[in-house]
C-alpha cells in the first residue's frame, strides 16, 4: 500500500504558465524580481535572468504578490485557494499560512496598515467585487486562521490595476466603468467622480482602464479606453476637483505607474511602447519603442533604479532608469492558435511550437524558459485588428534535426490563397537554421500535413506534403551545384492522388519502406521506393483525423482515428482490420522509444487518457478526467536518464515523458513526485561521475589512486558491512556538483543526504559463526537462536522482503548449517597426494 501511494500518477503543471497575469514585484535591493506563474511564485535574478527559486505551496492559481512592508526580505502571496502565505524569498521557505476562506483575487499592502493586508473578494454575484482589509493575527503556529475582515470599498473592478493606495495610505482609489471612487480612511468617507457615459458618441470611450496614485502628492492618474491619461487633483472636495489630460496612446492605456520620487509617470498599451511623462507634462515625453508585444503591466523597484514591463507574449522586460532594456525573462509564448502542434527538436530536446506571430519558439522544458525564436515568415508584424498576416500553419523536423520544413499561408478571400513552403538546414557554425529552399504555391489548396522519412537506411532526405487539392507530393534533396558553388536544394519527385479525394494525413513507417496517406475515409499504402499503391483500408467510419504506425515490435500495425469516434488498428501483413473500438480521440501520439501509444479522448466531463500497444486491444493504463478542458496537442519527450517505475501501470513513462497542451494553452504532464521531490533530483535521476578527465594531476596520481582503490576494494569485500563510496552517493554528488545559487534549501537536501548514509539491515552470514563451536553449545543455543530469528523476521518490512527476496530464498536452515560445519572439520588433505 505504501508503494502505491508513493507512485500515484497525477497531472502537474510543467511550466509555461503565464508570467504576465499580475504585476511583477521587485525586491527592495532590486536584485530579484517576483512574478506569478500559475500555482507558483517565481523568483528571478534581475542580473542573470535565471530563476533562482520557485515558491510552491498554493493549491490553486496565485492572484497577488506584495513585499512585506515591515520586513523587505519577506513576500506575501494570495491565491484562489483562500490563503495568504508569507515567504522567505532568499531561501525559498514558506514561513506562515493565513487561512482566509474566501476566493482571493488581488492583494495590496501598505506600511501604515499594521498587521493588516487588503484583498479583493467576490460577493455572491459573479461580477461584484469588494475590497476588504484582513487582519493577520500573530501566532507561532505555521497555519493561522484570519477570519477578521473589514469592508473598505464596494462595486470595484476585479483587476488589481484598477485599485491604488495614496500617499502614506490616507486613501484608496478604485475605478470601474465610468466611475472613480476614492475612500478616505480617517474620515471614513467615499467620494465618487463620474465621466460622460458611452451614450454620448463624443465620449464613447471614456471607460476607466487603470489607476495609480502619486507617492508624495495628492494626485491620482487614471488611464482610459480612448488612450487618454487624466491627472486628478483636489479630489478631497466633490465640487473643487480638477483634472488635466495627457494623450499619446491611440488605443486603451493598459497600465500606469509613478516613479518612486513621483517626478515621472510611466504608461503603456498595445503600441508596445513605454512612455515616460517627465513632470507629468505632455511636452516632456521619452519613449522606449519596439518592445515586441502589448504592455500589460508596469512595475517600479522600491530603490527607483529599475522599471519592468509585463507583456502579452508572456515576457517580462527589466528596464534601467535611463529607459534602456537590461534583461528579458521570456516564458512560453501563448499564441492565439497553435497550428504547428507540439514537436521536439532532436538536437536540443526543446519543445517547439508556434510562438510570436510568424515565429517558431524553442522552449526548454527542464529550465522552463524560452531558448530562442526562429523567424519563419520574416515580415514586420503590425498589431492591427484589420490586417491579415501570413500564418505559420505547419512544421516538421527531419534527419535528426538537420532539416526543418515549414508552411505559411495568407488568405484575404476564399479565392486568394497564398502558400509558401520553406526548408531550413541546420548550420553548425551559426548553431541555427538557415533558409535553403523556398517553394511558392507547393499545392493549389491548404496543406493538411507534412512529414519527413526519418529511417536510418533512407539515404536521400525525403519530405511528403498532403493537401486539400487531392494530391500528396514527395520532395527529395538533390544536387543544385553550379560553376560558382556547391549546393543542394529540394525538388518534387512524385505526386500521387486517389480518386480526387482530399489528402488529410500522411506518415512513414519506422523503417521508411511504406508511406500511409489518408484520403478522407480511405487510407492508402504506398511503396516508398517505387511509389506504387500497395493496398487501401476503408472502414467508412468517417474521415481519418489521426494516423500513425506502430513502433519496434508493433511496426506491422497502422492506427487510424476517425472524426466519428472510431479507433481502428490494421495489420499490414494480413491487410485486414486487427481490432477497432469506439473512442472520440483528439490526440494520438506514439512513443519513439517504445511500442506504447498515448491517446486522449474527449468526454462530457473533460479529457481521458488511454495508453496501449497496437498489438493489444486492452489499454495498459487509463486515467479518466486528466483535465476539465479539451486537450489539443500532445508529445512524448525522450528522457535523458530512464526511470524505473515499480508499478506496471506506470512503466509506459520509463523511457519518455508525455506532455500535453490544453485549449487554454496550459502545458501539463504526468508525475509521481511531490513538489519537494521535484526540486531535489532522486537517485534515479542523478548519475555519479564514472570517469574523471585526464588532467596532469591524474597522470601524476593516477597509478597511486588505482592501487589505493584496489586495496580498498579488497578490504571491503572481506568485511561484513560494505560502506558506500562517497563518489557513488547521488546526494553528495548533487551537493558538490550543483551551483550553489540554484541548490534547493538545506532542509530538502538534509533528509536525502542522511538517508544516503544509513545502512540497510541484513541478516548475519554463516561466515560470522566460528568453526570451532562445539556441537553441545549449538544444541543449547538452538532454541534461543530460533526465537531471535523469528523476531527479526517479524520486524522486517514488506519492502525489505521484496528487495532482499533472493537472499532469503538461498538462506540455509539450522540443520543445513550444522551439516556444513561438520563437513568443514573433515580433513581432505589426502586428496592432494593423489
Amino acid at each position: 500500500m505504501v508503494e502505491e501511494e508513493e507512485e500515484s500518477l497525477r497531472v502537474v503543471r510543467s511550466g509555461g504558465s503565464e508570467l504576465s497575469f499580475r504585476r511583477a514585484v521587485f525586491s527592495a535591493d532590486s536584485k530579484y524580481i517576483f512574478c506569478v506563474s500559475g500555482d507558483f511564485v517565481k523568483v528571478y535574478s534581475t542580473a542573470t535572468e535565471e530563476c533562482v527559486h520557485v515558491l510552491q505551496g498554493h493549491r490553486n492559481l496565485v492572484t497577488g504578490i506584495q513585499l512585506n512592508p515591515n520586513n523587505h526580505l519577506q513576500l506575501y502571496s494570495c491565491s484562489f485557494d483562500g490563503t495568504i502565505k508569507l515567504w522567505d524569498y532568499l531561501d525559498g521557505i514558506l514561513i506562515k499560512t493565513f487561512i482566509v476562506g474566501h476566493k482571493l483575487h488581488a492583494l495590496f499592502t501598505h506600511a501604515n496598515a499594521e498587521d493588516s493586508v487588503f484583498v479583493t473578494v467576490n460577493k455572491e454575484k459573479p461580477d461584484v467585487f469588494q475590497l476588504v482589509s484582513v487582519k493577520l493575527p500573530k501566532s507561532s503556529s505555521q497555519e493561522v486562521e484570519a477570519k477578521e475582515l473589514s469592508f473598505v470599498l464596494d462595486y470595484i473592478n476585479q483587476s488589481p490595476k484598477c485599485i491604488a493606495f495614496g500617499s502614506e495610505g490616507e486613501y484608496v482609489a478604485a475605478v470601474r466603468d465610468f466611475y472613480l471612487s476614492v475612500y478616505f480612511f480617517k474620515r471614513k468617507k467615499t467620494s465618487r467622480f463620474t465621466l460622460s457615459s458611452s451614450r454620448n458618441k463624443k465620449h464613447a470611450k471614456n471607460n476607466f482602464t487603470c489607476v495609480t496614485c502619486h507617492p508624495k502628492e495628492d494626485c491620482i492618474a487614471t488611464g482610459h479606453k480612448d488612450g487618454k491619461i487624466r491627472l486628478w487633483r483636489h479630489f478631497d472636495d466633490d465640487k473643487k476637483y480638477t483634472y488635466t489630460c495627457l494623450h499619446w496612446h491611440h488605443d486603451r492605456v493598459m497600465d500606469l505607474a509613478f516613479s518612486v520620487t513621483g517626478t515621472s509617470l510611466l504608461s503603456g498599451g498595445r503600441e508596445s511602447v513605454l512612455v515616460e511623462w517627465r513632470d507629468a507634462a505632455e511636452k516632456n515625453k521619452e519613449f522606449l519603442p519596439r518592445l515586441g508585444a502589448t504592455i500589460e503591466h508596469i512595475s517600479v523597484s522600491p530603490a527607483g533604479n529599475l522599471f519592468c514591463t509585463s507583456h502579452s507574449d508572456n515576457k517580462i522586460i527589466v528596464i534601467h532608469r535611463n529607459l534602456e532594456a537590461t534583461a528579458v525573462i521570456q516564458g512560453l509564448v501563448k499564441d492565439s492558435s497553435i497550428l504547428t502542434g507540439l514537436m521536439i527538436d532532436p538536437r536540443t530536446k526543446a519543445l517547439v511550437l508556434n510562438g510570436k506571430p510568424g515565429h517558431l519558439q524553442f522552449y526548454s522544458l527542464q529550465s522552463d524558459k524560452q531558448l530562442y525564436n526562429l523567424d519563419i515568415v520574416q515580415q514586420e508584424y503590425i498589431n492591427d485588428y484589420g490586417l491579415i498576416h501570413s500564418q505559420l500553419t505547419r512544421a516538421a523536423f527531419g534527419c535528426s534535426g538537420n532539416w526543418l520544413a515549414t508552411v505559411e499561408q495568407r488568405q484575404e478571400k476564399e479565392t486568394e490563397l497564398e502558400l509558401q513552403m520553406k526548408l531550413w538546414t541546420y548550420n553548425k557554425k551559426t548553431q541555427g537554421f538557415v533558409l535553403n529552399t523556398k517553394v511558392n504555391m507547393p499545392h493549389e489548396d491548404h496543406i493538411t500535413a507534412l512529414c519527413f522519412c526519418n529511417a536510418e537506411k533512407h539515404e536521400t532526405p525525403t519530405l511528403v506534403t498532403a493537401s486539400k487539392d487531392g494530391h500528396f507530393k514527395v520532395w527529395i534533396l538533390t544536387d543544385d551545384s553550379d560553376i560558382y558553388k556547391e549546393a543542394v536544394g529540394w525538388t518534387c519527385d512524385f505526386m500521387g492522388s486517389y480518386h480526387k479525394y482530399q489528402a488529410t494525413n500522411c506518415c512513414f513507417s519506422e523503417d521508411g519502406s511504406l508511406l500511409a496517406v489518408s484520403f478522407e475515409e480511405i487510407v492508402t499504402m504506398w511503396d516508398s521506393e517505387t511509389w506504387e499503391l500497395k493496398c487501401t483500408f476503408c472502414q467508412r467510419a468517417g474521415n481519418i483525423r489521426h494516423l500513425c504506425f506502430g513502433r519496434l515490435t508493433c511496426s506491422k500495425y497502422l492506427l487510424g482515428a476517425t472524426e466519428n469516434g472510431i479507433l481502428c488498428c490494421w495489420n499490414l501483413l494480413s491487410c485486414a482490420l486487427e481490432w477497432s473500438t469506439k473512442l472520440n480521440i483528439t490526440v494520438m501520439e506514439p512513443d519513439p522509444n517504445s511500442e506504447n501509444v498515448a491517446a486522449v479522448s474527449k468526454s462530457s466531463v473533460g479529457s481521458d487518457l488511454f495508453v496501449f500497444k497496437p498489438s493489444e486491444s486492452r489499454p495498459l493504463y487509463v486515467q479518466k478526467n486528466i483535465c476539465r478542458e479539451e486537450v489539443q496537442w500532445g508529445v512524448f519527450v525522450p528522457r535523458d536518464v530512464p526511470e524505473s517505475f515499480t508499478s506496471e501501470a506506470h512503466q509506459w513513462l520509463n523511457r519518455s515523458q508525455f506532455y500535453f497542451l490544453t485549449k487554454s494553452q496550459s502545458l501539463l504532464t504526468f508525475s509521481t513526485k511531490s513538489p519537494e521531490e521535484k526540486l531535489t533530483p532522486t537517485n534515479k535521476q542523478l548519475l555519479a561521475e564514472e570517469s574523471l578527465p585526464t588532467t596532469p594531476f591524474y597522470f601524476i596520481l593516477g597509478k597511486h589512486r588505482q592501487q589505493q582503490d584496489e586495496k580498498l576494494n579488497e578490504t571491503l569485500e572481506n568485511e561484513l558491512v560494505q560502506l558506500p563510496l562517497t563518489e557513488n552517493i547521488p546526494a553528495i554528488s548533487e551537493l558538490l556538483h550543483t551551483p550553489a545559487h540554484v541548490l534547493p534549501p538545506a532542509s530538502f537536501l538534509c533528509s536525502m543526504f542522511i538517508n544516503s548514509l544509513l545502512l540497510s539491515k541484513k541478516t548475519k552470514s554463516t561466515e560470522e559463526i566460528p568453526d570451532d563451536v562445539d556441537m553441545e553449545e549449538e544444541k543449547e543455543s538452538d532454541s534461543s537462536d530460533e526465537n531471535d530469528f523469528t523476531e527479526k523476521d517479524q520486524n522486517t518490512s514488506t519492502t525489505d522482503l521484496a528487495e532482499d527476496g533472493e537472499d532469503i530464498i538461498h538462506q540455509l536452515s539450522k540443520s543445513e548449517e550444522r551439516e556444513l560445519r561438520k563437513l568443514r572439520k573433515v580433513d581432505y588433505s589426502w586428496i592432494a597426494a593423489l
